[in-house]
């Protein structure tokens, strides 16, 4: 069967593998000119199987009234005249709701600790593990008020319910384990070790990925456009047009996968298949450390500010935020700021301010943060591995292996909410 990868990022190069693996002769199509230069290319770096709550929780309604007005809030909303948005900030309202909400982190947190064990037998199998600047010293999470450290004891406890492992630490116990974090101590509450986690470079695992994959026969085509998919009377998808620099190309395929992120809603939108999906937007910065001794070897996340630290080889990488604002990616110098400021405040000296790189990028986010995963419901040969919101690196192989399974018309080893059944 001839597969149709749409989408080189790191959700469409895992699914182009773990197709191949499984038999399937497969092709990705991308715009750009590598592999994950969009979504992909510099995002926070971790693989957190210890955050499976998503951003719609009970308190989350609050939590945004409290960062109203704040200019380096960790969310913001821009409203616009956009049924869409205002669709998805009432579906994003209802899987606030306690139920749906614990629903949602049962089913992200079974995905994400099958996809860790997935990425780290795929690391092998493909001969990239030293690819990447990838670290498996865990994430400490960091919590700066007592009250939320307190809430953040029981929520280790229900996390230890669904296989992860948490253990609270005291400030001096986090300083231990990072002792970059010592400037940090004085206003250090205490913090959770996920010691399983992990975290590395997203843009050179899947253009290192990728590589594996051309040199034994995945058909790559770069520079590609996606401009439409042909349709039979059967409802099936039998071509894939294109518009590169060459010109318009009909590609046929037997199948394919949506692995565009946020654009695969507006590809589906003509087909009558409504995806869930709206652009949440991120920023980053990417900095060369100054001193070593400053930079932090362990991923941290800041709990309290919504921020998140990866160590990248000599390169630091400093990522957060959510903004609701359509497709735009214009940078916002206040949250690069936010940004420069938090590394200045908890890591002093760490990193060469004057050469930090911002970035921003569209994380396809769905309402309850649960990615869209499965058989489209109208077409049956048209499939959908997308919505990972800002868990795609973390739920990456995961999602791309229980895919593959489904395609195969296998069960997934893995209890999901898949699309389409």
């Amino acid at each position: 069967m001839n597969v149709m990868v749409l989408g080189a990022g790191i959700t469409g190069i895992t699914t182009a593998w773990f197709l191949h693996r499984a038999g399937f002769h497969v092709s990705v199509i991308e715009r750009q000119s590598h592999a994950a230069q969009e979504t992909s290319f510099a995002n926070g770096g971790q693989i957190s199987v210890s955050h499976p709550e998503p951003w719609a929780n009970p308190s989350a309604p609050f939590v945004a009234l409290r960062w109203m007005g704040r200019t380096g809030a960790p969310l913001r909303l821009r409203p616009r005249l956009d049924a869409k948005q205002w669709q998805w900030m009432a579906g994003f309202l209802r899987e606030c709701l306690p139920w749906r909400s614990r629903r949602n982190t049962a089913a992200i947190a079974a995905l994400a600790i099958h996809s860790l064990t997935e990425l780290r037998r795929l690391r092998e199998e493909a001969g990239i593990a030293d690819a990447y600047d990838a670290r498996g010293r865990g994430i400490l999470h960091l919590f700066f008020e007592a009250a939320s450290f307190e809430r953040a004891r029981d929520r280790a406890g229900e996390l230890a319910a669904l296989g992860i492992e948490l253990r609270p630490c005291s400030a001096a116990q986090c300083a231990e384990i990072e002792p970059a974090l010592a400037a940090s101590l004085p206003r250090l509450a205490g913090g959770l070790y996920a010691p399983g986690d992990e975290s590395g470079d997203t843009m050179r695992f899947s253009q290192a990925l990728a590589q594996v994959l051309a040199a034994d026969g995945v058909r790559f085509l770069y520079g590609a456009s996606i401009e439409c998919l042909r349709i039979s009377d059967e409802r099936r998808i039998i071509e894939v047009e294109v518009c590169h620099a060459g010109g318009r190309d009909m590609l046929p395929a037997d199948a394919a996968v949506i692995c565009l992120g946020s654009h695969g809603r507006r590809l589906l939108r003509p087909l009558g298949e409504p995806l869930p999906i709206y652009p949440l937007k991120g920023y980053s910065i990417t900095a060369p450390v100054r001193d070593a001794a400053c930079a932090p070897l362990v991923s941290l996340t800041d709990e309290s500010r919504r921020i998140v630290c990866s160590r990248l080889g000599e390169r630091l990488r400093i990522a957060g935020t959510a903004e609701l604002n359509d497709y735009c990616l214009e940078i916002d110098p206040a949250r690069i700021a936010s940004m420069l400021e938090w590394a200045e405040t908890r890591l002093p000296g760490a990193i060469d301010r004057e050469r930090a790189a911002p970035w921003a990028g569209l994380r396809p986010a769905t309402p309850g943060g649960v990615p869209v995963i499965g058989r489209c419901r109208h077409h049956e040969n048209l499939w959908l591995n997308t919505g990972h919101g800002t868990l795609g690196w973390t739920l990456a192989c995961g999602s791309a292996s229980v895919l593959a399974a489904l395609m195969r018309g296998e069960k997934p080893p893995v209890e999901f909410p898949f699309w389409g059944r």
